[in-house]
């Protein structure tokens, strides 16, 4: 009697370990890509010299973690959300959305509290930085609120090596489980 080979199952194992490594190899892709994307915020974080306010996604990709000073020309709403101070406290951030003078609309992060009445602020010039977003955090903050947490890229997490890994050991985990499979099932036959 002559044992055979299960072709169908041989063939989706086969196929799943292929997608499995090419995840392996994506994620490792991703993680250079990641590199790159921290090296160009942490030489962003250290430049000196503002950014104009960004007017589209593009734009506001390449001015993160920039500093930059905006006119907010009209205040349409004032609100809260969660958030740290500089010094790591939790609480909650004050957001104004702005009209821009110049045009187009910006939020802008006011300033950290306990307090979670709204403040209120009626525009003007504020500068600080450039957060995802987009988002100006305001430095120095304003109406009377403590200072938000510096947004900081170095925070962004890139473990798209450990990502990698797993998929290359789940590919290796489904080929010994198909391998443990067909020499049983050889033997019995």
């Amino acid at each position: 009697m002559i044992r055979r080979l299960p072709i169908f199952a041989t063939l989706v194992v086969l196929l799943a370990v292929a997608i499995m490594l090419r995840l392996g190899f994506w994620q490792i892709d991703r993680m250079h890509e990641k590199e790159a994307l921290l090296a160009r915020y942490a030489v962003a974080k250290a430049m000196s010299s503002e950014a104009a306010w960004p007017k589209n996604a593009a734009e506001a990709d390449a001015a993160l973690y920039r500093h930059a000073t905006l006119d907010c020309a009209r205040v349409t709403q004032i609100s809260t959300i969660a958030g740290q101070n500089a010094s790591g406290e939790s609480g909650l951030s004050q957001i104004a959305e702005c009209q821009l003078a110049a045009g187009g609309a910006a939020r802008v992060v006011l300033g950290w509290s306990r307090d979670p009445r709204i403040v209120e602020w009626r525009g003007g010039r504020v500068s600080g930085i450039i957060a995802p977003g987009p988002r100006l955090v305001a430095s120095p903050p304003l109406t009377g609120l403590e200072a938000n947490k510096v947004p900081d890229p170095s925070g962004l997490p890139n473990n798209h090596f450990a990502y990698a890994v797993q998929w290359f050991l789940f590919a290796g985990v489904a080929l010994v489980i198909y391998v443990l499979a067909v020499q049983r099932r050889l033997r019995v036959n």
